[in-house]
């Protein structure tokens, strides 16, 4: 015989019924507490960062279950007809079916991040780490989003006014299906682009881009809307169905290795080999050796004009910011050398004064004859 049972035999009133149950609960919470503080001492710590992560993954779903049962326990034993109770029918069913999404929302993130956790997007030769973290996400956010909605409805139906009208609706399937439709078509839309994106990966995390006139790196990848990092530190938010509908530029598609490319503009007086030697020179430098990664250094003439020749100068990074940073140290150190070195290859204007033909016929005519452009790429 249990103690409200024995309570009620001996007539005992209904305020030291409640303050024996409202001891019980709190005796509960104590047991609980010390029997969590048990499992993550003895247990927890010693079984490594899985079970860590298991562990801080599922705590507060299970304390609520556990709650739950314990105040059904509790209920049922301090009436007996509870159970045949509307309200509290629907408020176990839903409690119920929040746990249960809950929990599957947890095993769902904690799966993802074990494989995350496989792959170090960190390394330099990151395309398959990209590609597989691209997939996970945006899986993730799907099954997390049809958790929510399941969940949702789930939760509605337990209602039975709902439950008759999302019949009446399925049976007639008129204009109120039409217009339902309709107002889905966006998200629907969202949510197939999301999962084409997920399976071909037009854009993976950490791509380089250009999209809109601006170069960035592909930050996050949502089901709406991606973020794009500018090199300006600036976000640039777009929608998802953007890199589906619309063309763009994506630097790192096949591989993750990137050309740097610095253009000069110099004089035909400018000795090309001695470009070359400068930049074997400079790339051997420590500061800018540990930004080339060794593959391709580069010096060729790709365009002579009447005024200038136009030199291109090739650079081989591990990946899109290196390679910014690449090109802008090769560039300042070039342009130093031709200062310091070969100054009459400079940018500037050349003027042949002719004095000898009459006035009237050229008026004292100044020809002036461009020299040198020069600018960094």
């Amino acid at each position: 015989m249990d103690i409200i049972e024995y309570m009620r035999e001996n007539d005992l009133n209904a305020g030291w019924e409640t303050a024996v149950v409202a001891g019980l609960a709190v005796l509960g919470l104590a047991l609980f507490y010390v029997i969590k503080r048990y499992i993550w001492t003895r247990v927890v710590k010693r079984e490594g960062n899985f079970v860590i992560l298991l562990y801080h993954r599922f705590n507060r779903p299970l304390q609520l279950l556990m709650g739950l049962t314990a105040a059904v326990i509790i209920l049922n034993k301090l009436y007996e007809d509870i159970g045949e109770e509307v309200w509290y029918q629907k408020t176990y069913s839903i409690l119920v079916i929040t746990i249960i999404a809950w929990m599957a929302i947890r095993a769902i993130g904690l799966t993802s991040d074990w494989f995350l956790g496989r792959f170090d997007v960190g390394v330099r030769d990151n395309l398959k780490a990209r590609r597989i973290h691209t997939q996970i996400k945006v899986l993730r956010r799907l099954a997390v989003s049809l958790i929510v909605i399941v969940g949702l409805a789930s939760c509605l139906m337990v209602f039975d006014q709902i439950r008759s009208l999302g019949v009446s609706l399925i049976a007639s399937a008129g204009l109120a299906g039409i217009v339902l439709g309709l107002a889905a078509q966006k998200t629907l839309g969202n949510f197939f682009t999301g999962l084409q994106i997920a399976i071909t990966q037009p854009i993976r995390i950490g791509d380089a881009v250009i999209v809109e006139g601006e170069w960035g790196v592909i930050e996050e990848i949502n089901l709406t809307y991606v973020v794009v990092k500018i090199w300006d530190l600036r976000r640039l938010v777009l929608p998802i169905s953007y890199f589906v509908d619309k063309p763009f530029q994506n630097w790192t598609r096949t591989s993750a290795d990137l050309l740097g490319v610095v253009m000069l503009y110099l004089d035909y007086s400018m000795p090309v080999d001695a470009l070359r030697g400068e930049l074997v020179r400079i790339l051997a430098e420590p500061d800018v050796a540990e930004k080339w990664d060794g593959k391709v250094q580069v010096v060729q003439v790709v365009e002579a004009t009447e005024r200038t020749m136009q030199i291109r100068v090739l650079v081989s990074a591990a990946d899109a910011p290196t390679a910014f940073d690449l090109r802008c140290m090769v560039r300042e150190r070039l342009i130093k050398f031709v200062q310091e070195n070969h100054a009459g290859a400079l940018p500037r204007l050349r003027a042949d004064a002719q004095q000898d033909a009459p006035e009237k016929e050229n008026g004292g005519t100044m020809a002036a004859i461009p020299g040198v452009l020069g600018e960094g790429a």
